[in-house]
């Protein structure tokens, strides 16, 4: 890879999208972000607080802006909120503008991998986090599918063995 392309990470919550992230752009030597901490550092709050003042809505249009901004950028790696996929507008900004690596992962794994972490909106609700989380693989698969270039399973893997797979998937590309 002469040129360093944008690597774009989606996927549903707890797959290993902002730790594989890290790790990638720090292998490769580019920058890396969070579209969740971008979003923190300009609120100055936490995404959490920032789903329950504006609503799913309000979050997922906020998202849409900075991920247009940040896939405007050159040679970075990008980790996606799970639910960044929601609108067209922001499926456009990934797939046109990197390369988008989908990092599936099982409603099982994900449960383990989430279960105590308290800054997950999505599973802060009344429901039991299974049905949410089968909920939204129903809604978002086939979006993460649509635009993906290649898909990853990271259920049993370490960050670094995703990270160079990633790597050695750009490098036979």
């Amino acid at each position: 890879m002469t040129e360093k392309q944008n690597i774009f990470l989606v996927g549903p919550m707890g797959a290993g999208k902002s730790t594989v992230g890290r790790q990638l752009a720090q292998q490769l030597n580019m920058d890396f972000f969070d579209s969740d901490k971008e979003i923190e550092q300009r609120t100055g709050a936490d995404v959490g607080w920032v789903f329950d003042v504006e609503g799913e809505d309000g979050f997922r249009n906020r998202e849409k802006k900075i991920i247009n901004e940040l896939t405007k950028k050159q040679g970075i790696v990008l980790a996606t909120g799970g639910g960044s996929v929601k609108f067209k507008e922001t499926r456009n900004y990934l797939s046109v503008r990197g390369i988008v690596i989908y990092l599936d992962i099982t409603i099982e794994k994900q449960l383990t991998r989430t279960q105590h972490n308290k800054k997950r909106p999505l599973l802060q609700m009344n429901e039991p986090g299974q049905k949410v989380l089968e909920k939204l693989a129903i809604e978002y698969k086939p979006l993460y599918e649509e635009i993906a270039d290649f898909t990853i399973h990271t259920d049993n893997q370490s960050a670094k063995l995703v990270a160079n797979q990633i790597i050695n998937l750009l490098g036979n590309n």
